[in-house]
């Protein structure tokens, strides 16, 4: 059984433990004097947001319009091909 003397010595684990600890909390304090007070960088992020509402609704209907016109184009043929294979399952039997 250790004496408590034995069970306080510093190890070389103990040592890089400390060091890797004593790192980190240097980075950790260097990373937080860099950020912005955050209730101010906030009202900020949320004041400058307008968003892109008019872009979005142009992007919608720029996708429906392609989606119709290509639609009104290809229905023909992927009905046949649709039709065409549901017979070939029917026959399998």
């Amino acid at each position: 059984m250790k004496t408590q003397l034995e069970s306080k010595a510093v190890t070389p684990s103990k040592i890089w433990a400390i060091k890797l600890f004593l790192i980190f909390q240097e980075r950790l304090q260097l990373i937080q004097a860099r950020l912005p007070k955050r209730p101010q960088f906030l009202m900020t992020l949320i004041q400058e947001e307008r968003g892109d509402v008019p872009g979005w609704v142009l992007v919608v209907l720029m996708t429906t319009g392609l989606v119709t016109g290509i639609w009104t184009v290809a229905a023909p043929r992927l009905s046949t091909i649709l039709r065409s294979s549901l017979d070939s399952m029917n026959n399998v039997r």
